[in-house]
């Protein structure tokens, strides 16, 4: 009996020797590579980033807006590229303008009062690519957040706006340095 346990106990851990390295060599041979930030940079290519002020030219102002852009998109590239960011010269520059700021109606109730109101932030981006001219963007970039119309705007002007920061900087990454 013992004999038997002994065999089956050789052949199980025979099998799972066996299963252990093909596995092994699969997963060497075969590499799959996923960039969960969507950068699709070369830094062999490109080392530098310069991003400019994004100064504000809406009719609608909110001051502190620009200074939460600007620091948002300087920190999101920061963090998901290995781009040294700079003042002078670089292989790649980002500079643009806010354009809009706007409120509009939203889900207007039976009694024709609007329930919800929708802020929206439009960014122009001019994206310069200096080692590639097929790369350069000069698109608008629009986003929005809607608020209950009961709310008044400057209790949740300042998170709206963040919210709405988040959303135009990962829309403007993936159509520049995401390279989509």
């Amino acid at each position: 009996m013992h004999q038997i346990i002994r065999t089956l106990s050789n052949r199980i851990s025979a099998n799972c020797y066996v299963a252990i390295l093909t596995l092994t060599l699969i997963a060497t041979s075969c590499t799959i590579s996923y960039k969960f930030n969507g950068s699709a940079i070369d830094y062999n290519v490109y080392k530098t980033i310069h991003i400019g002020q994004f100064p504000i030219r809406a009719a609608l102002v909110y001051p502190p807006l620009q200074q939460t852009f600007e620091n948002a998109l300087l920190d999101y590239v920061a963090r998901n590229t290995r781009l040294q960011v700079n003042d002078g010269m670089s292989d790649l520059n980002l500079e643009g303008e806010i354009t809009g700021y706007s409120l509009s109606p939203q889900a207007v109730t039976e009694n024709a009062i609007a329930s919800k109101t929708r802020l929206t932030i439009t960014v122009r981006i001019r994206y310069t690519d200096s080692k590639n001219d097929k790369n350069n963007v000069d698109q608008s970039f629009s986003a929005y957040q809607d608020f209950d119309s009961n709310e008044m705007l400057t209790d949740v002007q300042e998170q709206l706006c963040q919210e709405i920061t988040d959303q135009l900087i990962d829309l403007i990454f993936n159509a520049t340095l995401g390279n989509w």
